[in-house]
């Protein structure tokens, strides 16, 4: 194994997210505000007050830790790509002092374990060799009684087999641009923004003005962007398609790590992007 497979990282997986975060240095408030009613709509008041101290597993850019920073103490941020100097940059930007940033990896935090009221860890997981080992290392640093918010890729086990089908192409396409170097990655990738993701979701906002259910809505491909700004879709794209490692794993799977690492009263959102989920550290 290499140094990186030893600590549950994947090396170029690590490099291209620090990358993306150089591309995608800046998101305004109102962006922050329009992803986070997505991520968050599971927690409440007794998941996070303002004595909590947080902390954010791969913070990427810093939006979500911005996101919090209103909320609660403090939030400790680790990132083990260079995304840590954008959200530094970022941050600091807008006078936000009560985030500190680490870079650091997911085996190698630099807290005490248990030292956190509530930790998240946002489309990070499915990107590490071992997901339900980076599971453990992040609710080990949670308090007794704590909570976990976690998105992880799902296998599209609740979509249509045409859906899963033009998925596996899609895959099959990823792979080739994820090899790409850099600079012509993230030009295919705006391409793919600009001439798949912006079409598909402005046709289905048409679709939800005319009135057609949100359950319908669901069906078509990249609906989940109908109400996002295209700076989003562009940072997306290329998280999709110019990342080198993407795990995919069920709802069941994912509770069965959440369950194997000590959590309880686990809830799933019944709404994209899925699977995101929050759930408790066991008191005992």
């Amino acid at each position: 194994m290499s140094n990186a497979e030893l600590l549950n990282l994947h090396a170029e997986t690590v490099a291209a997210f620090g990358d993306e975060w150089t591309k995608f240095r800046q998101f305004s408030d109102d962006c922050i505000l329009q992803c986070a009613g997505s991520y968050f709509d599971l927690v409440n008041a007794e998941m996070l007050s303002s004595e909590s101290v947080v902390l954010d597993v791969g913070c990427g850019s810093g939006r979500w830790a911005q996101y919090l920073s209103g909320f609660v103490k403090i939030v400790e941020c680790i990132d083990p790509s260079t995304a840590v100097d954008v959200a530094k940059d970022a941050l600091i930007n807008k006078g936000i002092k009560n985030v500190r940033i680490t870079q650091a990896g997911i085996d190698d935090m630099p807290f005490p374990d248990g030292s956190f009221d509530f930790v998240m860890c946002l489309g990070v997981l499915h990107h590490l060799p071992r997901a339900g080992e980076g599971v453990v290392r992040c609710v080990e640093k949670l308090k007794a009684g704590g909570w976990f918010l976690v998105y992880i890729y799902y296998d599209l086990e609740n979509r249509p087999y045409v859906y899963r089908a033009l998925f596996r192409l899609v895959t099959m396409v990823r792979k080739k641009i994820s090899k790409l170097p850099p600079f012509f990655k993230k030009a295919l990738c705006d391409v793919i923004a600009s001439t798949i993701y912006y079409p598909l979701a402005k046709f289905s906002a048409l679709m939800n003005f005319i009135g057609l259910p949100a359950k319908h809505l669901e069906m078509f491909p990249l609906s989940f962007y109908r109400d996002k700004a295209f700076w989003i879709m562009r940072n997306d794209a290329l998280d999709r398609f110019g990342t080198p490692l993407e795990q995919r794993f069920s709802q069941n799977q994912i509770r069965e790590m959440l369950e194997m690492a000590g959590l309880v009263n686990i809830k799933f959102s019944d709404k994209a992007p899925y699977w995101h989920a929050v759930a408790q550290k066991s008191w005992s």
